[in-house]
């Protein structure tokens, strides 16, 4: 009999992100859910599509009648509210059904930057130094310029923008009340610049670190080097055109090995099972910065994740397997 497949994601419908003009990253979603839903049946699984939205109440219930054997999990919280990111693995897990990705508790740690990077610290991992503001304690501010202000709580680079890197105060009280305003509490950070790197974790024990990838930035002089919200969703912009990623990375083998074992150790920590990206950068003395940690990050054709899998020699359908087949085995 040909196991019980639901890919369970959310619904794109109008939200605050359309009052800045990021509603393609909502819509990005859809792309996954079509090519997962292909790579399954194609590997043997009966598969229905599980859309979800508001409200919550009525998410829950409809999750709570699912009969099936397996949750892929695509869900990334409701437009404009991504702290329901952890609904999913919650309901999943208080029925017993097992379930793609990372637990709960990581998705709901990722969603807070500051609370992510404090983690990262204790545990002894270099990460740029940082502080939340809001226009109210502006005054506060004690960092080294240039910074970066971003959201505390968004993931697809929602509200980083050419504007987001500041050199002094008046660009930064700037963004700080235009984040404020659409995203909630502002994070900065003192701005790193030096090579960026990334690389998908995927596993649950032992793990395995798929190939490691760079992001180069071509980009005009005086565009700041980042991965802006136009970078991932524009193909018209010069952010879009101007950045390439390398993957394999062209770097020597000792220093491929520093950044694949450092995504591996942050893995185990903050997730320790499903699948994550970690992103980080050099900074001028050479030690490897924590900049962002990605559970579940996209998996649709062409994303960074399936990118690296590919460069490991795992097909698309192979690589969609292979995360459902994790979660069966670890649950």
């Amino acid at each position: 009999m040909r196991l019980r497949v639901a890919i369970v994601y959310n619904k794109p419908v109008p939200s605050r992100y359309d009052l800045v003009g990021e509603k393609e990253a909502v819509r990005g979603v859809l792309d996954a859910v079509k090519a997962v839903h292909q790579a399954l049946v194609e590997s043997g699984y009966n598969v229905v599509q599980v859309p979800l939205v508001p409200p919550l109440e009525q998410a829950r219930k409809e999750l709570k009648s699912l009969a099936v054997d397996l949750v892929f999990n695509l869900f990334e919280g409701f437009c404009g509210y991504p702290e329901t990111e952890a609904l999913v693995p919650e309901i999943a897990s208080e029925l017993g059904i097992p379930y793609t990705g990372c637990p709960a508790a990581t998705l709901a740690l990722a969603l807070d930057k500051a609370k992510t990077k404090a983690v990262l610290e204790e545990s002894g991992f270099a990460t740029p130094r940082y502080q939340l503001l809001s226009p109210e304690i502006l005054s506060t501010f004690h960092l080294s310029y240039p910074c970066i202000v971003k959201p505390c709580g968004e993931d697809a680079s929602h509200g980083l923008s050419e504007e987001s890197v500041v050199y002094e105060f008046t660009s930064l009280e700037k963004q700080v009340r235009l984040v404020s305003s659409f995203y909630g509490q502002a994070l900065v950070e003192e701005f790193i610049d030096g090579q960026e790197f990334n690389a998908t974790v995927l596993g649950n024990s032992p793990c395995t670190v798929l190939t490691v990838s760079e992001i180069a930035y071509l980009l005009p002089m005086g565009m700041p080097r980042i991965m802006t919200f136009a970078a991932k969703w524009e193909p018209e912009s010069l952010y879009y055109q101007g950045i390439k990623v390398i993957c394999p990375a062209q770097v020597p083998d000792n220093k491929r090995k520093r950044i694949a074992e450092t995504a591996l150790a942050v893995f185990r920590l903050l997730c320790g099972r499903g699948y994550a990206r970690v992103d980080m950068r050099l900074d001028r003395g050479g030690q490897l910065n924590i900049i962002e940690v990605n559970p579940n990050p996209d998996i649709s054709p062409g994303s960074g994740a399936v990118r690296q899998a590919e460069a490991a020699g795992m097909g698309y359908t192979e690589f969609i397997t292979k995360i459902a087949l994790l979660a069966l085995e670890k649950n």
